[in-house]
């Protein structure tokens, strides 16, 4: 009963934390530029909507998605690939969803969630908590004490020395 228990509760965790940064990915193919009906699809394309709290994001020679969505006070950040630096000011919370991302967040985050695989995302300070989903993630916090939560498999949280 206690282990079904920890799974569901697991499980709903990981759908409330990756809820925002899913429909800020299914909002980046979202377009006034989109292909009509019977129009040419191009053979590959990069989406970019960023906000105050995502810089221009540097990536290699593939193309990538990235979307950066702020509500409230929570910053939702999903890409594929990318090396760019966040602000979570003073005290934002912020989602991160995608993959083979390497990003540093300056500021104060209140709290962060992380969904994806192998990102490496450096923090200057989480005050509450962080959640990590998935796989083969590396957090590293500067400053702060938060409760860590890795619900995922081969994921690195630690505080910086």
């Amino acid at each position: 009963m206690l282990r079904a228990y920890m799974i569901d509760r697991s499980s709903r965790l990981a759908a409330v934390a990756l809820a925002p940064a899913i429909a800020t990915l299914a909002l980046a193919g979202c377009s006034s530029t989109a292909n009509p009906p019977g129009g040419t699809t191009p053979t590959s394309s990069s989406t970019t909507a960023t906000t105050s709290a995502a810089a221009s994001p540097t990536t290699g020679s593939s193309a990538s998605t990235t979307a950066s969505v702020e509500i409230g006070n929570t910053v939702n950040y999903g890409s594929m690939g990318t090396t760019t630096t966040l602000d979570c000011a003073s005290g934002k919370s912020l989602n991160v969803a995608g993959s083979d991302n390497t990003l540093t967040v300056t500021g104060t985050c209140a709290t962060a969630s992380i969904g994806g695989t192998n990102n490496k995302i450096t923090f200057d300070k989480v005050e509450t908590r962080i959640t990590v989903l998935g796989l083969s993630n590396t957090i590293t916090y500067k400053d702060g004490d938060p409760k860590v939560d890795n619900l995922g498999s081969g994921n690195t949280i630690s505080k910086a020395s």
